[in-house]
């Protein structure tokens, strides 16, 4: 058995196999990976091969290791220039025609041949070179899909011989494909003798186990061998731990091709998601929750509303999310499932279904969010706009309904559309959205939004978390506000401590200069003052801004008893 680990350019994977001759008395598998190392080989992809010898004794152990060992070679000598596919074909049929001399020149190797099925990664894609019987299988969200096709007879006596096959022919037929990675799939190489005993019930069964790729292999090949295989035995298997950032030129090549249709109604196929049932309807965007046809699961699909806004802004909102999703990867930010792109017929963006409610949702329930729950949630969320700031990302709408507190006590900050992000091009400044009432003052004067911004909106989501209320009133879209002092949160929940306030108020100061330095300071404020209660000094606040109706109601009557008793004077 072999483990090997790279991390190369963000594409993170780790492979393992096993082997065993079953009952035969020797091992005609072979089975090999091999990564670009840079200044020694012309390419940077990594190759996991598999290999089925044919012709019995040494010719086909020969033949499947020729195969796999010279297309190494042939394939890493190639520049990088040359595409995965071109570079493939070239190697395997200059192996091929190795292959053919020797069998015709060495008595003890005539008639040899051998199958050949490999997994070439390279960037973002993943590519299947095959010829013969040995497969490839992509196991993704609990679905296993055979990528490969048995190139056999498949009739009669006849059913298991070869019609393709490395060595076969001068000639040679290579199946070539191309897909695109996703962190967290699983793919398995094998040869006949585990294909030919385990059904794909059993394989997804096994692959469905959390171990380590070595595991899995051993297991599979045991159990072929359990099983009845009387053929070796051989599995391969790549687990994809993460694929590098796509540049924003992909995602926007994607997405500008794609048409903005009406948003389709409960029970509507489309793509192969079919629609159950709808989630959530807002004045740019429908959120539907569907069945995923191939994959299997649920998922939400984001669905624009057409003609509601510039096909721009549209896409745009679209670009957003997907750039965020394939750079930033965490517990804390809801995730956006990349489509491949002949799958994808019209604009939208898919996500997990997390199970769960908004902030919003869980603020119109009784009771009101005590102090201790109050400030988990707050410094959880107060993480999540961090792991956005560290990767230079500006949310620029956060709000309860972008908050997702799911069941499990986890907690995903959702609807990155309008993000700002590093060095892309931003919405114009006409169409930069927001919710106005958790918009800083200064983005009322036309600013793009920084993290000071989002500071600002985080710290009127806590005070709103706190009362249901706005620490500045509930601000009306397209209107200019004017900010004055604004409301005492310790008016509107008396149970609450003044250290709480003089932490809110810091964070949503109207002059950013004032904020704190960075919404974890916030964070570290409320988790210290709630785990020692000790207070923070709280800043004096006049009665008029405690109470400012009761104020002008005692300021009217005192000019009302000064004037009747001026008059009473007279």
């Amino acid at each position: 058995m072999s483990r090997l680990d790279r991390h190369d350019h963000d594409l993170r994977f780790e492979i393992g196999f096993a082997t065993e001759c079953g009952r035969r008395p020797d091992n005609q598998d072979y089975a090999a990976a091999r990564i670009g190392r840079p200044r020694l080989d012309a390419r940077r992809d990594a190759v996991a091969a598999v290999a089925d010898g044919v012709g019995g004794g040494k010719g086909g152990r020969e033949a499947a290791e020729l195969a796999v060992r010279c297309f190494f070679d042939g394939f890493f000598g190639l520049p990088g220039s040359l595409g995965v596919q071109q570079a493939a074909a070239r190697s395997l049929d200059a192996v091929n025609a190795w292959i053919v001399a020797q069998s015709r020149v060495d008595p003890q190797l005539a008639g040899m041949a051998t199958t050949f099925t490999a997994l070439i990664l390279s960037g973002r894609a993943g590519h299947c070179v095959h010829i013969g019987d040995s497969r490839l299988y992509r196991f993704r969200e609990g679905a296993l899909e055979q990528l490969t096709e048995d190139h056999v007879i498949g009739r009669g006596d006849f059913k298991n011989i070869l019609r393709r096959a490395v060595g076969l022919e001068h000639a040679l037929r290579i199946d070539h494909a191309e897909f695109s990675l996703r962190p967290h799939e699983t793919f398995l190489l094998c040869t006949d003798g585990v294909h030919g005993a385990l059904s794909d019930a059993r394989l997804r069964e096994i692959l469905g186990f959390r171990e380590s790729p070595d595991a899995l292999a051993q297991k599979i090949v045991e159990a072929a061998i359990t099983a009845g295989s009387a053929d070796n035995s051989t599995a391969m298997i790549v687990e994809i731990l993460d694929t590098p950032p796509m540049v924003e030129r992909e995602i926007r090549d994607h997405f500008g091709e794609l048409p903005i249709v009406a948003a389709p109604e409960i029970g509507n196929l489309i793509d192969d998601y079919r629609i159950d049932s709808l989630l959530a309807e807002g004045r740019y965007s429908r959120l539907m929750r569907a069945h995923d046809l191939r994959g299997g699961g649920e998922v939400v699909i984001k669905f624009p509303q057409p003609r509601v806004a510039a096909d721009k802004v549209f896409r745009r909102a679209f670009i957003n999310e997907a750039f965020v999703a394939s750079r930033v990867r965490s517990p804390w930010i809801g995730e956006v499932i990349e489509q491949q792109p002949e799958r994808q017929t019209r604009l939208y963006s898919v996500m997990p279904f997390y199970d769960g409610e908004t902030l919003e949702q869980r603020l119109q329930k009784a009771p009101c969010v005590s102090l201790q729950e109050g400030a988990q949630l707050a410094t959880r969320l107060a993480r999540a706009i961090a792991v956005l700031h560290r990767a230079g990302i500006i949310h620029r709408d956060i709000k309860p309904d972008n908050v997702l507190l799911l069941k499990g006590g986890g907690l995903r900050l959702i609807d990155l559309g309008v993000a700002r992000l590093p060095q892309i091009e931003d919405f114009p400044p006409e169409d930069i959205p927001g919710t106005p009432s958790y918009m800083a003052p200064e983005l009322f004067s036309g600013a793009g939004g920084d993290e000071m911004s989002d500071l600002f909106a985080l710290g009127v989501t806590v005070f709103r978390l706190f009362t249901r209320a706005w620490p500045y009133g509930e601000i009306e879209p397209f209107s200019k506000p004017r900010f004055g002092a604004p409301a005492s949160l310790t008016a509107l929940r008396p149970d609450l401590p003044a250290w709480l306030e003089a932490a809110v108020a810091k964070a949503i100061d109207v002059d950013p200069a004032k904020r704190y330095g960075d919404v974890l300071e916030l964070a570290f404020e409320i988790e210290l003052g709630a785990r020692s209660g000790s207070p923070a000094a709280p800043r004096k606040i006049a009665f008029y801004q405690k109470n400012p109706l009761l104020f002008w109601q005692g300021f009217s009557a005192l000019l009302a008893f000064l004037l009747a008793w001026a008059l009473l004077r007279r």
